[in-house]
């Protein structure tokens, strides 16, 4: 019986690592070494940046609810304090999207709130 040895599956371990590191910068596109400690870090990055995505996004909503809302004289706080009695659930990516895309309705809703909170 002859000798199997560990080259095949060394080369194709190897090969999957380095389609990986494709466009890195320096030795980590092209040597084993470098590119597994890249592409395990950039492994790291992506599994923290998917969560910190869903943050910075909702930041970026309530920014602009807060923007539309003090166009008609309402804080963020209070515009959702007064939908929130008026029982409409909105969210905030919907809400933001009304706000930049379709002024006329934003503003039937902070109507809404306002008559909701007096």
């Amino acid at each position: 019986m002859s000798r199997v040895t560990s080259g095949p599956a060394t080369a194709i371990r190897h090969k999957k690592v380095i389609k990986k590191a494709k466009g890195y910068y320096g030795r980590r596109k092209n040597t084993f070494r470098a590119a597994v400690q890249a592409v395990e870090k950039a492994g790291q990055y992506a599994y923290r940046d998917r969560r910190a995505k869903k943050r910075t996004f909702r930041a970026l909503w309530i920014q602009r609810i807060n923007a539309g809302a003090r166009l008609h004289g309402m804080t963020y706080s209070t515009m959702m304090h007064g939908l929130i009695k008026a029982g409409i659930e909105v969210d905030r990516k919907v809400l933001s999207d009304i706000a930049i895309h379709e002024p006329d309705a934003f503003k039937a809703l902070v109507d809404q709130a306002q008559s909701a909170l007096a």
